[in-house]
């Protein structure tokens, strides 16, 4: 099967797929790399270089499964089998990214870290958001979420971000629904919204900052 052939078909592909110190007990730690052979560890370094060098000369639409296994040097299944899809390769790639902002909104300091009132940290959750992932990666985040219907509730980077915002929401009002209202806020920071809202609406990140914090409201 030719790269040209492996990037149209993988649209049909599916992905098969309160305290803070309470809250680290309860989160696993996203992108904290499970254990390894030694040379998986090492083609999965491979994999991971061939595509951010796709990426960086052609954009994210270099990100085709089969290109990057030819640049890697393996062969596409142990890609997918590795990876699961474009999505799955895509949440690789900004994995780091991802980990720095988990970092600071667990161990970083206040008001997106512990030390601030849990509103507070809601609110420098929902901006650091944007400054950390969207505006920095929008590319890549907007395939990630949008490579198989449903990718970017299925990540493990989602999850993690509902669970904590749901957390602070949680200790600032315990007799609400805060499993339905964290995933209301995280809602705005689609990447295809924020596409749409920086490129069509032509809307700054300090209005859209606004926005979030009114909603928060």
């Amino acid at each position: 099967m030719n790269s040209a052939r492996i990037c149209s078909v993988e649209s049909m592909r599916t992905e098969v797929g309160s305290s803070d110190s309470a809250a680290r007990a309860r989160l696993p730690v996203f992108g904290e790399p499970r254990p390894e052979r030694a040379d998986a560890a090492r083609n999965r370094r491979r994999i991971l270089e061939a595509a951010e060098r796709l990426v960086a000369e052609q954009g994210v639409e270099g990100l085709c499964m089969g290109d990057v296994a030819g640049a890697a040097g393996v062969g596409v299944g142990t890609l997918y089998r590795r990876f699961g899809d474009r999505a799955g390769l895509a949440y690789a790639l900004l994995d780091e990214r991802t980990r720095e902002f988990q970092e600071a909104f667990l161990s970083g300091p206040a008001p997106l870290g512990p030390g601030a009132s849990a509103a507070e940290r809601i609110r420098a959750f929902l901006h650091g958001y944007v400054d950390y992932l969207l505006e920095p990666h929008i590319e890549l985040m907007l395939m990630a979420e949008t490579a198989s219907p449903g990718a970017r509730y299925r990540s493990g980077a989602y999850r993690f971000h509902h669970a904590h915002v749901s957390a602070l929401i949680q200790e600032v009002h315990p007799d609400v629904d805060a499993e339905y209202l964290a995933g209301a806020l995280l809602a705005p920071l689609a990447a295809d919204l924020y596409v749409h809202q920086r490129r069509e609406r032509e809307m700054t990140t300090e209005r859209i900052k606004v926005g979030l914090d009114e909603l928060l409201d």
